[in-house]
This record gives C-alpha cells, sequence and structure tokens, in this order.
C-alpha cells in the first residue's frame, strides 16, 4: 500500500437508505466527507441508492431478493477496478442476498488493491430455522474470509471488511451480558467462536484495537424503551482488516448521535481512518 495521505472508510447499517436520508444522514455525510461507505440493509434498488448518494461515487450494490430487506453497498470516491457480489458461484436462497459484496479500488503508487468488503450477517432467532441460516451463511463467510485472508499474505491485495455481524465478541461488547449470554442470538457462545476463529487467522478488529478496553463504544442500541439514552447498547458493528492494512489505521470512532431523536439509524456509524 503506498504512502499516499488518510483515507476515511465509514460502515453503518443505514436501517433503509431512504429512511435514514429522511433522518438526517445527508447532513452526516458531508460533515465526514468518507471517502469509503460500507453501507448494510440498504433496502432499495440501485438507481434510488445512487439518487440518494449523489454524485461522484463508485458504487457496487447487492440488494436482497426479498423486497425490504437486506441490502449491502461499496461506494468509493477512489477509482474502482473490479466488483464481486455474493459469495461465490453457487445460488444462494433468497435470504442469503443482500449480505455481501467486494471492490476493489485503485491505490496511486502500488499495483495492489485494496479490496473493500461490506456485509451484513443474519441477526438470528434461538431455536429457529433463522438461526440455522446465520451459521450456514457464517461458514460461507468464514471460507471467504479465508480466501481474503490467503491472498493478503501473498502480497496480492489488502483488506477491510466492514459491517453489522450481529454478534458481540466480549463481556464488554454488550451492556447486559448475564441477561443474553448463551440466551439471546448475537452473544451465543457457538457464534462467538466465527469471530475467535476469524481474529486466529489474522483479521484485525480495529474496533477494540482502537477504540480501547471497552465497555463499548456500542454502536446499536434499539429503538425502544430508553436503551439510547441509557447507553444500553451492543457492539456489532466492526471494520476488520488484514494485518497489513491494519498497520496503517490511525483512528477510529463511533459516531454515536448526541441525542435519541438525532439519530438516523439505530446503528451508529464506525469510521476508521487509514494512512494508505
Amino acid at each position: 500500500m503506498g504512502e499516499n495521505g488518510p483515507v476515511k472508510i465509514a460502515s453503518v447499517n443505514v436501517n433503509g437508505i431512504r429512511a435514514a436520508f429522511k433522518r438526517g444522514m445527508a447532513s452526516w455525510l458531508e460533515s465526514r466527507n468518507p471517502d469509503v461507505l460500507l453501507l448494510q440493509e440498504v433496502r432499495a434498488n440501485d438507481d434510488i441508492l445512487a439518487e440518494h448518494l449523489g454524485e461522484g461515487w463508485h458504487i457496487a450494490h447487492q440488494a436482497s431478493d426479498i423486497k425490504g430487506r437486506a441490502g449491502v453497498a461499496v461506494a468509493s470516491r477512489l477509482p474502482a477496478s473490479a466488483v464481486r457480489v455474493g459469495l461465490g458461484d453457487e445460488p444462494e436462497v433468497p435470504v442469503d442476498t443482500g449480505r455481501w459484496v467486494e471492490m476493489d479500488v485503485e491505490l496511486p503508487g502500488t499495483d495492489r488493491p485494496l479490496t473493500l468488503v461490506s456485509v451484513y450477517v443474519h441477526s438470528g432467532t434461538v431455536g429457529t430455522e433463522k438461526m440455522d441460516a446465520k451459521y450456514a451463511h457464517l461458514d460461507r463467510v468464514t471460507a471467504r474470509l479465508g480466501e481474503l485472508a490467503g491472498q493478503a499474505a501473498a502480497g496480492e491485495r489488502e483488506v477491510v471488511v466492514g459491517g453489522d455481524l450481529n454478534i458481540v465478541h466480549r463481556e464488554v461488547d454488550i451492556r447486559n451480558w448475564k441477561a443474553n449470554h448463551n440466551k439471546t442470538s448475537g452473544v451465543l457462545d457457538e457464534e462467538i467462536a466465527y469471530l475467535e476463529k476469524w481474529f486466529a487467522d489474522g483479521w484485525v478488529d480495529l474496533g477494540r484495537r482502537l477504540g480501547g478496553d471497552g465497555p463499548g463504544p456500542f454502536t446499536w442500541w434499539s429503538w425502544r424503551g430508553k436503551a439510547f439514552d441509557n447507553d444500553s447498547g451492543w457492539r456489532i458493528d466492526y471494520q476488520l482488516a488484514t494485518p497489513g492494512a491494519a498497520g496503517r489505521a490511525t483512528s477510529a470512532a463511533v459516531d454515536r448521535a448526541d441525542t435519541y431523536d438525532g439519530r438516523f439509524s439505530d446503528h451508529a456509524p464506525v469510521v476508521m481512518t487509514y494512512d494508505i
């Protein structure tokens, strides 16, 4: 990766791009001015997404086959050289669509691309088919992360993966650990084992590395009750990076709104700056 200055990458589950813009996402986007957006739960088609983001973006988007669900996108100010949608050539069931998209972007001074990935993992419900779908999808994510990590180790690319994984990693990543651990999807040891494998394979959790020891900073709060006001949240939105990219990450922030009414989503943007 070249020595060309800072690149700001923001990842956020927008909970519907149209709803997010109605709630003020445009103001956040203008003030933050990221170079790259990794979006989840877009819930719109290509034209609607492009219309809301405006000019100047290279966009890769996978909408869900189920209307009004999921949808992931990478939007970059940097030139794009390749796009890959989904997790392989095999047919995906509708619930698995709109959950994985990759874009290679060109960096001045290097012939290695920076691969940007937006991912949205199922939320799941314990004891139901939704949980089975989540585990099956996590298996496919794990396989692709292994391929990308191998390519990075071989010097072919660096990779940043951002998104809503719907899994906490440690007790410090959720306000009410005891009430949820091994009872609620997202806080099950079987789910957490996937994160452990990814980190053991070299993926770096930049939110934790640069965000301190915790608790938090949390990235999601229920719309209901006083969860946001009491900061009763979960850290389920991540930016994971291969070691080379992680070594160039210089700062991390969670753009938590000042007030409940100031939120444009139930998730807060995770923003990282990289000297690349």
